[in-house]
């Protein structure tokens, strides 16, 4: 561990690097976030990706640091600067999947030109052995924009040649051709070299023998290690012999020149392609057009993402190449952590997991490692993986459900249903929407579970009579009952809850589906949860190799039936509609909320906790402003049904249709009133454009209406058109004010519910993670809104104006005055004053934090379900973090102060650690003798959220 950086993460603050945030702009920020009391940056991935991408998942070199991030030597500034303010760096690694453009990924493009001989086949999760019999040991590529034949007969595809090489151009594409393959211009009209090169003879005899030598080339489907040398060594000489004869004559290049033309055809003279057509047809490829993937990729991808191809980090030689400079930089110090992108993505978690921990761990320093991955409400991580938790979805939701009135719960959702005239509950919802998943974007990959299950059955005489059409079915229904992402099975075992989450979607297949034969069904169970006791090896391991190949189809299958389509078919009360959340949840007891923090202390005090992150589908203080309607069920409807008579004339009519439909309406309303913004409302010169590019998002993600690979032009129009309106015309000008006045409302009570959120958060064990920008108010929608460049020196001006003042008053033991900071809740410096108090406490007691004893503390009287506590002990530190909720019903229209007067009937306990000691609210420095209890008109005087430590 590098010297004066804490061993462990206290906090963590996301940072999303792109052409607008690299390396030098960090490191000239890292005095902020140190002021602010980050102990870690956590940067998102710092590998080379495709040019100019936004978010550096397309990845194409693991052992490269991006350059256009500043590279190695930029990052090493970031180290230096981050190291001078003791403050760690965590690396955001993908192990999954890496970007499939041929020209910037050296290693898929070596795939594409030698398939499946070469260096990096093993690389890529590619079945060179597909079903369809025209793909064997070729790889698909769904890149073109219509059919193969009508994109190659209107000369969109073109051959290139440059000094004796030679590629394929399509659009911004540019594929290798096969070089043994490149033979076939080079003796395209060979009769005419004799007089072309009468008076070169000396080149004709070495045109000749590179012709000779590249037709004894091994094919690249000769796979043994022999051919591959031979053939890298002959080509390298083949292509430097052909490069250096075409440069010394000018008239061998123009013959080479014009056989390229001629192989590119003339478009409207379809005979002319042939030659083209027949090179391509030679590729370790098949061009394709990209709806062709929907049904037939021979190459795992990420989800749905034809431009990601899925890694085989399960191949030794694969995992040591991808890790060498994740290796280098934690033996150097330069990086303290990792965050592992879609483990639920690898072919087994768990052995990757165990190999990376002893990789990069040493007999002095024990590595930072959290996953992402996101548990149901049921599931905890398990304790077989050796990392330090989860990025903290499960976190996330279990605060967010504080906020929401869960007696209200069944009225707001009578109120959707009554609105949106839909009445299917979500379970179905889920169910058809993971059939369509299936159905559409991903079926290419239950095709390829399907025919290896039939191969399977063939068999088992016991199975034999199963077809591939009735299995392909049975395994459809199972995938889209399965309860979980994904379940664990590998070669050390199956664990007793991913047979409990196997069982439980093959009794819902089952159940769904009484006319299909239930051996089916049995079969199918033998298969994704194979028994280790089978005698027969055979049977057994590809039983085993199917469900490890079954498990990495659900995951994805989940996340996009449900997170990408559900939440946006089914919105009651959005908020709930989260990474990992319930929309059907009926909220959850303050009980569990204790019992998931002390879970969390005791097995895993270091996973990450957090309430944003650049995948949630709202910023954080947009979800809790949503909640708030639980609060107000009545208002709420009385509200939609205003609303809706306002903007009927901004409606419009699409295929004997209403647009846009009831649903996307009620999403529309809760989405505006997330992001409104009360000091400029309508005036706001970017509102119009977010809300518009979130709702045409949504109605796509939603797939009811439009979709991404089938858009409706129709009723995006109709949708553009009513939010339009909506802003803009003079006869919606009745809604524009009623919408107003009640935002306006729900921003307020929301802000405050927002304050109380942050300092439960800030007390909470675990890791505190903060995305770029949430310190202050996070109105943001799902990505790319959440994705925008965050105004880092006016956060820089703002914290040096604010810290002074607080260490004044700290040290004067004066009352902190927030008004004179923050005067308005509108800037959200109140909120980033928490902030920075919280994290520099946090990081100031780092072992209480995080290793401190949980003690769940509970309020009597009057307005005692209004408030959630708790307190953290360690070796006489006491930390006590409590928060104030539902703050609509609870200020019933009153002043904030006017109605923390009258709480003092209600008190809040406290640990006996805090009796008869001088206390210290930290955010407002109001200090007390404490004689047992504190009433919570002292503790929530000034703001809905207190830190209390010993004075």
């Amino acid at each position: 561990m590098t010297p004066g950086i804490p061993s462990y993460p206290v906090s963590t603050y996301r940072l999303q690097l792109n052409d607008g945030l690299v390396f030098d702009d960090v490191t000239r920020l890292v005095p902020y976030f140190a002021g602010l009391g980050v102990t870690h940056l956590y940067l998102s991935p710092i590998w080379k990706a495709r040019p100019h991408s936004q978010h550096g998942y397309d990845i194409c070199d693991l052992a490269e640091i991006n350059p256009e991030l500043g590279g190695e030597h930029g990052y090493n500034r970031l180290c230096e600067a981050a190291a001078r303010s003791s403050m760690g760096l965590i690396l955001d690694y993908v192990a999954n999947h890496m970007c499939t453009d041929p020209l910037y990924n050296e290693a898929w493009r070596d795939v594409l030109r030698n398939g499946p001989s070469s260096s990096f086949a093993e690389y890529f999760d590619i079945d060179w052995q597909p079903v369809k019999a025209e793909l064997e040991n070729k790889v698909l590529l769904p890149i073109l924009g219509h059919q193969y034949g009508s994109v190659l007969e209107a000369g969109e595809l073109q051959v290139v040649h440059q000094c004796g090489d030679f590629h394929l151009r399509y659009w911004d594409n540019n594929l290798p051709l096969n070089p043994r393959q490149c033979r076939l211009i080079l003796r395209h009209r060979a009769e005419a070299l004799p007089e072309l090169l009468q008076d070169q003879p000396e080149a004709q005899q070495e045109y000749l023998s590179i012709l000779f030598q590249l037709d004894h080339l091994p094919p690249y489907t000769d796979t043994s290690l022999a051919a591959r040398n031979d053939r890298a060594r002959e080509l390298t000489i083949a292509s430097q012999r052909l490069s250096r004869l075409l440069s010394q004559s000018d008239a061998l290049r123009s013959h080479v020149d014009r056989n390229v033309e001629e192989f590119n055809g003339r478009p409207g003279d379809p005979a002319s392609f042939n030659l083209l057509h027949e090179l391509l047809e030679l590729q370790p490829y098949r061009l394709c057009y990209w709806r062709t993937a929907l049904h037939e990729i021979n190459y795992r991808r990420f989800f749905d993402i034809n431009e990601l191809a899925g890694l085989r980090m399960e191949a030794p030689q694969v995992f040591e190449s991808a890790h060498k400079k994740v290796l280098d930089l934690f033996s150097t110090g330069r990086a303290h952590g990792l965050r592992l992108d879609h483990i639920d993505g690898l072919y087994d978690p768990s052995g990757y997991l165990h190999e990376l921990r002893k990789t990069v761990d040493t007999d002095q320093v024990t590595s930072y490692i959290v996953v992402e991955k996101i548990l149901a409400s049921t599931e905890r991580l398990t304790s077989e993986w050796p990392v330090d938790g989860t990025t903290g979805y499960e976190y996330l939701n279990q605060l967010n459900r504080l906020f929401i009135r869960p007696e209200n719960l069944e009225s707001i959702r009578r109120i959707y249903h009554s609105f949106s005239r839909r009445s299917t509950d979500f379970e179905e919802i889920r169910y058809t929407s993971k059939q369509q998943i299936i159905s559409t974007s991903m079926v290419s990959e239950l095709n390829v579970l399907a025919h290896e299950l039939n191969r399977m059955s063939e068999q088992d005489r016991r199975y034999r009579d199963f077809t591939l059409d009735s299995l392909q079915e049975a395994l459809r229904e199972v995938v889209a009952c399965f309860p979980v992402y994904r379940t664990y099975i590998s070669p050390r075992g199956v664990a007793y809850s991913d047979k409990v989450a196997i069982d439980q979607a093959i009794r819902e297949a089952i159940r769904r589906n009484p006319a299909m034969e239930s051996s089916i069904f049995a079969f199918i169970r033998e298969c994704v949860c194979p028994d280790p006791a089978e005698p027969d090896d055979s049977t057994r391991a590809r039983r085993l190799r199917f469900a490890q190949k079954f498990q990495q189809y659900t995951s994805p299958v989940q996340a996009k039936g449900i997170e990408d389509t559900a939440f946006y078919r089914y919105c009651p009360l959005a908020s709930l509609n989260e990474v990992g959340g319930e929309p059907a949840s009926l909220g959850a007891p303050l009980d569990d909320f204790h019992a998931a923090n002390a879970y969390r202390q005791t097995r895993s005090p270091r996973s990450m906790i957090t309430t944003s992150t650049h995948d949630t589908k709202r910023g954080e203080d947009a979800r809790v402003r949503i909640s708030v309607l639980s609060e107000l069920p009545d208002e709420w409807r009385k509200q939609l049904r205003s609303w809706s008579r306002y903007v009927s004339p901004a409606r419009t009519r699409t295929g004997g249709q209403v647009a846009p439909d009831r649903n996307d309406e009620y999403l529309f309303y809760q989405s505006l009133l997330a992001i409104w913004p009360t000091s400029t409302g309508w005036e706001d010169d970017r509102l119009h454009d977010r809300i518009l590019a979130y709702m045409a998002k949504a109605v796509k993600e939603a797939k009811t209406h439009s979709s991404w690979i089938n858009p409706s032009n129709e009723y995006d129009a109709a949708l553009a058109h009513f939010i339009r309106s909506l802003f803009t015309e003079q006869h919606t000008s009745a809604f524009r004010e009623s919408f107003a006045a009640f935002a306006d409302r729900i921003a307020f009570f929301g802000s405050l519910n927002s304050l109380s959120q942050l300092t439960l958060k800030l007390g909470s064990p675990g890791v505190t993670d903060f995305y770029q920008g949430t310190e202050f108010w996070d109105l943001t929608l799902v990505d790319p809104d959440n994705r925008q460049s965050i105004d880092f020196d006016s956060r820089q001006n703002w914290l040096g104006r604010w810290q002074p003042e607080y260490e004044r008053s700290r040290a004067g033991n004066r009352v902190f005055d927030f008004a004179q900071i923050a005067p308005q809740v509108d800037t959200g410096e109140l909120k980033a004053a928490i902030t920075a108090i919280g994290l520099n406490l946090r990081r100031d007691n780092p072992d209480l934090v995080i290793e401190g004893e949980y003690i769940p503390l509970y309020a009597t009287g009057p307005i005692a379900d209004h408030l959630v506590a708790f307190a953290r002990v360690q070796s006489g530190r006491v930390l006590l973090a409590a928060g104030l909720r539902w703050m609509a019903g609870l200020l019933a229209g009153a002043p904030y102060a006017s109605a923390a007067a009258g709480w003092h009937e209600t008190v809040l306990p406290v640990p006996e650690e805090l009796a008869g000691r001088n206390i210290v609210n930290v955010l407002t420095n109001e200090r007390w003798t404490c004689a047992g209890s504190i009433p919570l008109r002292a503790l929530f005087g000034r703001l809905p959220g207190a830190l209390i430590t010993l004075a």
